[in-house]
């Protein structure tokens, strides 16, 4: 059916409307604002009476889809190729230990609760994951983005989402066929591999260069576009082989930032991101029905708390062992801990799409991304707190004066 432009308008007219207000009301009560964003998408939702304000949400989805792009885009114009080589070892190593551990404690708890096979894998996929946008936001708003810890925690996100993404293809294929297809697993991963070596090798040696091509126009229109169309472009191959529109874009701030034109590029991308991740946001409040949280309050707190418990753990063991100083490796399990967001949504979705998953799982996850969502600004703005309290060097005193 056609799209009337209109309407479209009138959608975003009154998501930004909405969102400005709560936004207001987070800021002044002292709260982060993506919270504001949560209960404005839950105000226009179809699951809060009277219904859905909007007129088409698959619209807004759109919108979303743009707010990761630069989001992550804008995220990776923090870490050059050289910076993420320093930590991408390390990370790995840090993301593989904190999914499989929190994947196998999540599937005992779903064994126990009597789920059927597909529903404990699912789950246990579902909250294995650590969203790289909600705690990226969350860091932002308390202005902890440029710690060493947000480094970290973004590295090991990232490491996340394809460690999840290619997990769940496998399940999906599974679940599809009754059957392990390794060789089908062994091309979709092969093909993850080879986007993200070539990205980064011959990215970096060739996008750079245009980059820096197009900044000796002194154009910043010009330069706009040229940036738009490397994040938008990369985000788009990394989904057509599979991997999240977040990762490409991820790495498209990646390899521009090895170009001159990385502090320019920063300053003109920040208020479109701004403006598309708050829709982001908006829409993952929309899909939250606040009504099913009596009927999955105690299977949800199980997980949530389950999950939290061993991602915080396991992600400060990996972490120490690997040489962080344990303030760091703390701070990185608490920001690694306490959210699900976009790709728990995206895995349970991905169960039910296969009709492999229960009706109530969807739903479910939605409770546990509720929650987790929530408390996630708290958790980390407690967490980091008390580490910097327990961890802070000591103050010395000044030297006395000498007595004449």
């Amino acid at each position: 059916m056609p799209i009337d432009a209109t309407l479209v308008i009138q959608d975003l007219a009154v998501i930004m409307v909405v969102a400005s207000v709560m936004a207001l009301a987070s800021f002044k009560l002292k709260q982060p604002m993506i919270l504001g964003y949560i209960i404005a998408g839950m105000i226009l939702g179809p699951h809060t009476p009277p219904g859905s304000l909007l007129f088409d949400p698959d619209v807004v989805n759109v919108f979303a889809q743009i707010g990761i792009i630069l989001l992550l885009f804008v995220v990776g114009l923090e870490f050059p190729v050289n910076r993420l080589r320093i930590i991408g070892r390390k990370a790995t190593v840090v993301a593989s230990s904190k999914v499989l551990g929190t994947f196998v404690v999540g599937y005992l708890i779903a064994y126990s609760l009597g789920f059927s096979p597909f529903d404990r894998l699912f789950v246990a996929l579902a909250i294995s994951v650590t969203s790289t946008v909600v705690a990226l936001k969350v860091m932002e708003g308390f202005g902890l983005i440029k710690e060493e810890a947000a480094s970290l925690i973004v590295a090991i996100s990232i490491i996340d989402d394809i460690i999840v993404i290619s997990a769940l293809a496998l399940l999906q294929s599974v679940a599809s066929t009754g059957s392990l297809s390794l060789p089908q697993f062994a091309i979709s991963t092969g093909l993850v591999v080879l986007f993200l070596g070539g990205t980064l090798l011959l990215g970096s040696r060739t996008i750079p260069r245009f980059m820096n091509f197009v900044a000796r126009s002194n154009n910043e229109e010009l330069l706009l576009i040229a940036m738009l169309g490397v994040a938008f472009g990369l985000a788009v191959i990394g989904s057509k082989l599979g991997i999240s529109v977040a990762t490409g874009a991820f790495l498209a701030g990646v390899v521009v930032a090895e170009s001159k034109a990385v502090d320019p590029a920063r300053v003109i991308s920040r208020p479109l991101r701004d403006m598309f991740s708050a829709i982001f946001f908006v829409s993952m409040g929309a899909l939250m029905n606040v009504f099913l949280i009596p009927l999955f309050i105690i299977p949800a707190l199980i997980f949530v708390l389950a999950s939290v418990a061993m991602k915080f753990v396991l992600s400060v063991s990996t972490a120490t062992v690997q040489g962080y100083q344990r303030s760091l490796s703390l701070k990185a399990g608490v920001g690694l801990s306490g959210t699900g967001g976009e790709m728990s949504l995206v895995v349970a979705k991905g169960g039910a799409d296969v009709a492999a998953t229960s009706a109530f799982v969807l739903p479910m996850i939605g409770v546990i991304t509720l929650i987790t969502t929530f408390v996630s600004p708290y958790i980390m703005k407690v967490g980091w707190k008390l580490v910097d309290q327990r961890w802070a060097e000591p103050q010395r005193s000044p030297p006395q004066a000498a007595t004449p």
